[in-house]
C-alpha cells in the first residue's frame, strides 16, 4: 500500500507540473544547463504549436485516468482485503505455471 501512496502523490505532482506555465516549472538538475543556453538563445518562449498541446492534453487525460484507478484500486482493496489477496495469490500462481512451462 505504500508504494500506491507513493504513485499517486507521484502522478499528483506530475499532473501539477503539466498543468503550470512552461515558465514557472522548475529545471531538472541535467536540464538547468541546457535550460540556460535556452534562455540566452531565445528571449521569449516559443509558441505551442497544436501537435503539443494536443499530446499535453492526452498525457493529462492518461494521468487523470491512471489516478482515478489507482484511487479506486485502494478502495476495493480496502473494502475487501481477503478476495483481494486471494485474487493476487491465484493471479500469481497462474502467472508462475505459465512462465514455468518451457
Amino acid at each position: 500500500m505504500a508504494a500506491d501512496a507513493v504513485l499517486s502523490r507521484e502522478l499528483k505532482e506530475l499532473h501539477a507540473e503539466l498543468s503550470s506555465p512552461r515558465r514557472e516549472r522548475q529545471p531538472l538538475a541535467g536540464d538547468r544547463a541546457a535550460a540556460a543556453a535556452d534562455k540566452t538563445a531565445r528571449a521569449l518562449p516559443p509558441e505551442e504549436t497544436a501537435e503539443e498541446q494536443q499530446l499535453k492534453d492526452e498525457l493529462r487525460e492518461f494521468i487523470d485516468t491512471v489516478t482515478e484507478f489507482v484511487e479506486e484500486t485502494e478502495k476495493n482493496v480496502s473494502a475487501h482485503p481477503a478476495a483481494s489477496v486471494v485474487g493476487a495469490l491465484l493471479v500469481g500462481i497462474l502467472i508462475g505455471r505459465l512462465l514455468g512451462r518451457r
